[in-house]
């Protein structure tokens, strides 16, 4: 049995850094409207990379952040991405029990999706359309698989509740301060965030992005006046929210059960 669930989190951890590695595509070409098909070329000089210097993770490492052409410095972004995801892809398998179900491949596309439009809000401060709205559409699609109409219908307000408490904030700091607080695609993302957490995970996530962007604005002495990308904090929150928050919740409970059996 161990020997079994030692080789499922490896073939997820090598999943999941292959997956980093087309995300990476996705973060740098998306905001640019290229092909996702293309073969990958160095960012910098442009000239394809030999599949032997593709290798998730361990390539950029070999490499010490440089294209093997050009010499040039390739972002450390590229490695985070391919680190992260199969990192978050293993504790979302963890923390469902170490068992395949709908719950956690609706986490793995929902943290697919947030992991590339926080790292392209974060390099452009953009959330392209291309990618918020399908995953409206899919948070909803598996609110009906998880639990039919009902299902649905939660999801549904979930999007709705997201989508109008942002339109408002927006439309309310817009008129009393006469600029953009939160911008469309900050809206938009909102819903499709709503669709996969219900109305009331809309409320915690506002609130936990909110504090997570005040202690790191404050920590990095960030100018008010200046804007800053928003949806990087929405997807920690989500994530916090609907994959660590229920465990964490769980682990509070099961240690308060064991504090007043004593």
């Amino acid at each position: 049995m161990i020997a079994e669930l030692i080789i499922i989190y490896l073939f997820i951890f090598i999943f999941g850094a292959v997956f980093g590695s087309f995300f990476n595509v996705c973060i740098s070409r998306i905001p640019l409207k290229e092909s996702l098909l293309t073969e990958s070329h160095c960012p910098n000089c442009g000239k394809a990379i030999k599949y032997h210097n593709n290798i998730p993770i361990f390539s950029w490492l070999f490499l010490k952040g440089k294209c093997s052409d050009c010499s040039q410095p390739i972002s450390i972004t590229y490695f985070l991405v391919e680190l992260i995801t199969p990192l978050l892809f293993i504790f979302i398998f963890y923390v469902n029990g170490s068992m395949f179900s709908i719950k956690f491949i609706s986490q793995i596309v929902f943290t697919s999706f947030g992991i590339i439009i926080a790292f392209i809000d974060f390099k452009n401060h953009i959330i392209p359309d291309v990618l918020s709205i399908p995953l409206l559409f899919i948070g909803l699609l598996f609110g009906f698989l998880q639990n039919n109409i009902h299902g649905l219908f939660e999801s549904f307000i979930g999007a709705a509740s997201g989508f109008l408490l942002f339109l408002i904030v927006s439309e309310f700091y817009l008129r009393v301060r006469k600029k953009e607080a939160l911008g469309g695609g900050d809206i938009k993302i909102m819903a499709a965030i709503g669709a996969f957490s219900g109305w009331m995970g809309v409320l915690a996530i506002t609130f936990l992005a909110s504090v997570f962007a005040l202690i790191i604005l404050v920590m990095i002495k960030h100018d008010s006046k200046e804007h800053f990308p928003f949806g990087p904090f929405l997807v920690s929150a989500s994530l916090f929210y609907l994959i660590a928050g229920r465990y964490l919740g769980n682990l509070y409970m099961k240690f308060y059960d064991y504090i007043m059996t004593i």
